[in-house]
């Protein structure tokens, strides 16, 4: 029984979720749901993360994996569709505090100074960890090569001020010390970080330049995505969206694609692959924001990419301690270059017409 004394088939309330005292040294949640008919068909997952929303996707399937959701009593698969009717236990035990440990990792090191130093991310590798993806991270590298870095915030990004995605590569800066974090996130926010980055984006687009300025949010039905400010297919708006601002330059056309000079103003999650998504000109690669999974150029199929051809060339800063203005470069990384190659082989380019357009940036 849920309600002490009510027998179960007496219960006509809706689906709720509610909570047992535990002793607080535990830590220990304890979530009691009862499935009625309208539940029927319903996977157990979704059940549940439907109606405990203080448990994310994630953390439910990891307490389903772990036995730690049982129907009427007994441990549970994910796909299990209720029939309305079962109790549905959940023993949120929490998650072991985790931390970042230092790692043997080698890092292009672009530039250092007492404060700051900038790394030359290479596509794949994520910035921090996460849940589920501790190690193998820019933090574990830099950790593993002795690095004093900042300490407020997150215990799991030290140093980190700003991010890039896991396929992008190129500059990435990391603060040695608070009051360098200090200066450089108020730097971010107030857009006196210049940051431009080179994209290869499908199509060909229409201006030699042009600024893109889309609200991005969280989009409420693909939750690994952001969109840009509109209605979704459901009739969901987007969650929190936030103004942001990319401008571009055309720096050559190679058959049906654009090799693109993009300056970024703000800093949103995935921004410039989704404000091109947006104009109907993902990112060569970007699979998750519309781009084909082979470029296709006449009759010739090229090999997959496997990354976004997405890469952050070039970032200038006031130095926080001194103000002297730092300019970092990374070149374009040898996949992206081969890529180059093959696509102009490919359209009957020359690469040298490329190479021109890229100078600065080789």
């Amino acid at each position: 029984m849920i309600f002490p004394g009510i027998p179960l088939q007496d219960i006509r309330l809706s689906t709720a979720c509610y909570n047992r005292p535990v002793p607080a040294e535990t830590q220990l949640e304890i979530h009691e749901l009862l499935a009625v008919a309208t539940d029927a068909g319903t996977r157990l997952d979704r059940f549940v993360a439907a109606h405990c929303p203080e448990l994310s996707r994630s953390r439910v399937q990891e307490l389903i994996d772990g036995g730690l959701v049982l129907v009427n009593g007994k441990p549970a698969k994910s796909s299990q569709k209720l029939r309305g009717g079962e109790i549905i236990t959940v023993r949120a035990h929490p998650r072991p505090a985790t931390r970042a440990e230092a790692e043997s990792i080698s890092l292009d090191v672009l530039y250092e100074d007492d404060d700051v130093i900038a790394i030359n991310k290479a596509a794949g590798m994520t910035v921090h960890a996460g849940a589920g993806n501790v190690s193998g991270t820019l933090v574990n590298a830099l950790l593993g090569r002795g690095q004093a870095l900042s300490q407020s915030g997150d215990p799991l990004r030290p140093g980190i001020v700003h991010r890039l995605d896991k396929e992008t590569s190129g500059v990435i800066l990391v603060a040695k010390n608070d009051a360098a974090h200090a200066k450089l996130g108020e730097a971010f926010r107030q857009r006196a970080i210049a940051k431009t980055y080179i994209a290869l984006v499908q199509g060909i687009l229409g201006e030699k330049s042009g600024r893109i300025e889309l609200a991005i949010g969280r989009d409420p039905i693909h939750r690994t995505r952001m969109t840009t400010l509109r209605k979704s297919w459901h009739a969901a708006d987007i969650a929190n969206p936030r103004e942001a601002r990319t401008d571009w330059k055309a720096l050559a056309k190679i058959d049906n694609t654009t090799l693109v000079e993009v300056q970024l103003h703000t800093g949103r999650t995935h921004q410039i692959r989704v404000h091109f998504s947006a104009l109907k000109h993902p990112v060569v690669g970007d699979t998750l924001y519309g781009a084909a999974s082979e470029l296709r150029v006449g009759k010739l199929t090229l090999p997959p990419l496997k990354r976004n051809f997405l890469h952050a060339a070039k970032l200038g800063l006031a130095q926080p301690r001194t103000g002297a203005w730092i300019e970092v470069r990374a070149v374009l990384p040898v996949e992206l270059r081969e890529y180059l190659k093959k696509l102009c082989d490919a359209a009957g380019e020359p690469q040298s017409r490329i190479d021109a357009a890229l100078a600065g940036y080789l």
